[in-house]
C-alpha cells in the first residue's frame, strides 16, 4: 500500500520540480533584470543631480560679480569643479563597471580611473576643510583685519594645495604600484575568484601603509581641522547669545539711548556702500527684544548649519574611511558589496555640497534664479548692500543676507579698533562665513 502511494507520487513531484525549474531561471531572469533597472535609474538620477548642482554654482560664481568679490566663494566654486569632475569622469565609469558585472576598459585605464577617483574625491574634502579654517580665520581669529590676513596669495596657495597634495596619493603611489606592494597573490587571487583578469576587472587593493597614509591625508586630518574650526565658531556664537542676554540683564544695553551700527566709511568714492558713515538709531525698550531675538535665530542657525555640514560629510565619507583601514587588518574579509556601497555614499557627498555651501546662500540663490528664469532680473534683488537705497542710512544687515555686525554690533562701545589703531568699517568682513545659509 505504501509502495503504490510512492509509486503515484513519484510522478507528481517529478513534474512540479520539472515545472519550477523551468520557471526559475526566467524568474531570476526578470529579478536581475529590474535590479540592474533600477540601479541604473537610481545612479543616473545621482550622476545627473552632481552635474547641475555644480555647475549652476560655477556658472553663478561667474555671472554675479557681487559673488566674485568674497574670498570664500572662490573655495566654494573650486570645491563645485573638483565635485563636477567626480560626476563626469569618475562616477559614469564606476556606474558602468557596477551594473555590468565587469570592466571593459582595460589595465592602463583603470589605474588612470583609480587615480582620478583618488584625486578627486580628496581634493573636493580638502576644499571643505579650507572653507572651514577660512571660516575659522574670519569669524574667530582676526574678523576685523580678515581682508588683509586672507590675501589672494594666500587663497591661491590654499587653492593650489588642495589639488596638488591629492597627487602624492593618488596618481603617484597608483601608477607605480606601491599600493600593491606585498598583496600581490591577494589581488591575483581576488581577480581569478572574480572570473576575470586584468583586462576585465578592475579591482583596487591597498596595503596596510597606504591605507593608513591615504585616509589620514584624504580623511583624518581634515575632519580634525574641521571639527576643531567648527568647534570654536560654535563657541563663538553661542557667546554672542550669552553676551546680548548679560547686556540686556545688566541693562547695559541702550534702552532709550541710541544703538551702534557698524557700517563703512569713506568719502572718497561713489559708491553708495562706501558713504555709509557710522550712525545711531534711536530704539526703545520694545525694539530691542526683537533685535536680540533675532541675532539669537541667527546663532541657533548658524549651530544647526554647522551640525548639518559635518553630519552629512561624517555619514558620507566615515563608513568607507573606517573600512578602508580596518579591511587590511581582518585579511581583507570585507565584502565588495559594502565597499560599493560606502564608496557611492561618500560619491553622493559631492551631491550634496553644491546645497550645503551655495544653494543655502541667499546670494547663490538669487544668482541661481536669474540664471534659471533666462536673466530675468526681478529675480535679483538690487544688491546686497541696499545699492539702490544710498541715501538711507546703511543699517548693519547684511553682506550675502547676513548680518554684518554679527560679531560687533553687540558690544556696549563704539569704537573699535585694532592694537589701539582705529579700524575703518570697510575693512570688517561680513560674518555670512558663520552662517551659509
Amino acid at each position: 500500500m505504501q509502495m503504490t502511494v510512492m509509486a503515484t507520487a513519484s510522478p507528481q513531484h517529478l513534474w512540479d520540480d520539472f515545472r519550477d525549474a523551468g520557471q526559475r531561471p526566467e524568474e531570476e531572469e526578470f529579478l536581475s533584470s529590474l535590479e540592474t533597472t533600477v540601479l541604473t535609474f537610481f545612479l543616473s538620477v545621482i550622476i545627473v543631480l552632481t552635474v547641475f548642482g555644480n555647475l549652476l554654482v560655477m556658472v553663478a560664481l561667474c555671472k554675479d560679480r557681487h559673488l566674485r568679490k568674497k574670498k570664500t566663494n572662490y573655495f566654494i566654486v573650486s570645491l563645485a569643479f573638483a565635485d563636477l569632475l567626480v560626476a563626469v569622469v569618475v562616477m559614469p565609469f564606476a556606474a558602468i563597471e557596477l551594473t555590468t558585472g565587469y570592466w571593459r576598459y582595460g589595465e592602463i585605464f583603470c589605474l588612470v580611473r583609480t587615480s582620478l577617483d583618488v584625486q578627486l574625491t580628496t581634493a573636493s574634502i580638502l576644499h571643505l576643510c579650507c572653507i572651514a579654517l577660512d571660516r575659522y580665520y574670519a569669524i574667530c581669529c582676526q574678523p576685523l583685519v580678515y581682508r588683509h590676513k586672507m590675501t589672494p596669495v594666500r587663497v591661491a596657495a590654499m587653492l593650489s594645495g588642495c589639488w596638488l597634495i591629492p597627487t602624492f596619493i593618488s596618481f603617484l603611489p597608483i601608477m607605480q604600484s606601491w599600493n600593491t606592494i606585498g598583496i600581490e597573490d591577494i589581488i591575483k587571487n581576488r581577480q581569478s575568484s572574480g572570473g576575470g583578469s586584468n583586462d576585465t576587472s578592475c579591482v583596487f587593493m591597498v596595503n596596510t601603509p597606504y591605507a593608513l597614509i591615504c585616509s589620514a591625508v584624504a580623511f583624518y586630518v581634515p575632519l580634525a581641522l574641521m571639527v576643531l574650526a567648527y568647534q570654536r565658531i560654535y563657541v563663538t556664537a553661542m557667546a554672542h547669545v550669552r553676551q546680548i542676554e548679560t547686556l540686556q540683564r545688566a541693562g547695559s544695553a541702550p534702552v532709550t539711548g541710541s544703538t551702534p551700527m557698524i557700517t563703512a566709511k569713506s568719502s572718497a568714492t561713489s559708491d553708495p556702500l562706501e558713504r555709509c558713515s557710522l550712525r545711531t538709531a534711536a530704539s526703545s525698550s520694545t525694539e530691542q527684544m526683537p533685535m536680540a531675538n533675532s541675532r539669537m535665530r541667527i546663532e541657533t542657525k548658524a549651530a544647526k548649519t554647522l551640525a548639518v555640514i559635518m553630519g552629512c560629510f561624517c555619514l558620507c565619507w566615515a563608513p568607507f574611511f573606517i573600512t578602508n583601514v580596518v579591511d587590511p587588518f581582518i585579511h581583507y574579509s570585507v565584502p565588495w558589496q559594502l565597499w560599493t556601497t560606502w564608496l557611492w555614499l561618500g560619491y553622493i557627498n559631492s551631491g550634496l555640497n553644491p546645497f550645503l555651501y551655495a544653494f543655502l546662500n541667499r546670494a547663490f540663490r538669487r544668482a541661481f534664479l536669474v540664471i534659471l528664469c533666462c536673466g530675468n532680473e526681478r529675480y535679483a534683488r538690487q544688491g546686497s548692500f541696499s545699492y539702490g537705497h544710498a541715501h538711507r542710512g546703511c543699517s548693519a544687515t547684511s553682506v550675502n543676507g547676513t548680518s554684518m555686525g554679527l560679531r560687533l554690533s553687540f558690544l556696549p562701545n563704539r569704537s573699535y579698533s585694532d592694537n589701539g589703531r582705529p579700524l575703518p568699517a570697510t575693512e570688517l568682513e561680513p560674518a555670512d562665513a558663520l552662517r551659509p545659509l
